[in-house]
């Protein structure tokens, strides 16, 4: 296991970790709260594949970056031998406050995607720090591939894969939030700029970065788990064409207590034009 911790301000928030043996990517828990308090969880009874904070895509050219079973047509969710590893191949930079890391994306023998990570620490106010997340893939094969998901392989709905991020289930649901919508029905598959989830003293919000990550639904749970993830896939296959490169940019305010709306737009507004 490699293992590399974030702080900011001189206090820890993170810990990102590199297991061989699970599910084949790097992520990042536990993420807390400048108060201690954590907002990751990792392995769940009710979904064991859930890993914190990380990018797990569940379809790359039919191999299954995400763990667990996969979605097929007409069929359900099956178990099958395609899983696909995120290999770390170096470090760029490794910082307390942030890091740049290379990863080839693996399968059936050959590299799919290479990845180009950049994570960074920003501090905020007192009781709020910001994960900036980028990652851009890029297809360095000769042929062209595509990302799908359970949505694009017949589960309406279900559209997940890209950036995730797994939050610890409390006994009571977290609320959900953009700056017009409300609740997990109206938030779900929709396209904001921003959207919160507020829990047990603490309250999350995920703010797309650049345009074409806006573009992008978000995919929310709360009643049957708490999870929130940025839709590379949620309608339609995304193409990777030979030498293309996908890039999103997600960033994450981490607050202890419970944010408004104001509140929780001004601090977007404030890392995401830094």
């Amino acid at each position: 296991m490699t293992t590399l911790r974030l702080s900011c301000a001189g206090r820890p928030v993170g810990r990102y970790g590199h297991h061989a043996d699970d599910h084949g990517r790097p992520y990042l828990h536990p993420v807390t709260t400048l108060g201690g308090t954590p907002v990751t969880e990792e392995h769940p009874a009710d979904h064991l594949h859930h890993l914190g904070a990380s990018v797990a895509v569940p379809d790359v050219a039919g191999y299954n970056f995400w763990g667990g079973r996969t979605y097929v047509r007409d069929q359900g969710p099956t178990a099958l031998d395609n899983h696909g590893v995120q290999r770390h191949l170096g470090w760029k930079l490794r910082d307390p406050d942030g890091f740049v890391e290379e990863l080839g994306w693996e399968a059936g023998g050959t590299e799919l995607l290479r990845e180009h990570r950049t994570v960074a620490v920003v501090p905020l106010t007192g009781t709020a720090w910001a994960l900036d997340f980028s990652f851009s893939l890029t297809n360095r094969g000769g042929t062209a591939l595509s990302i799908g998901s359970p949505a694009t392989n017949g589960r309406p709905g279900a559209g997940y894969g890209g950036f995730f991020w797994r939050a610890p289930k409390e006994d009571r649901a977290p609320e959900v939030f953009s700056a017009t919508r409300e609740g997990e029905e109206a938030v779900h598959g929709a396209r904001a700029d921003w959207l919160a989830l507020a829990g047990d003293g603490w309250t999350l919000v995920f703010a797309g970065a650049t345009g074409e990550t806006r573009r992008d639904p978000w995919f929310v749970r709360t009643a049957e788990y708490p999870g929130v993830g940025s839709s590379l896939a949620a309608e339609d296959r995304l193409p990777v064409d030979p030498g293309a490169t996908v890039v999103r940019r997600i960033v994450t305010v981490v607050a202890d207590g419970k944010l408004g709306r104001d509140e929780a737009a001004a601090l977007v507004r404030k890392v995401v034009t830094a």
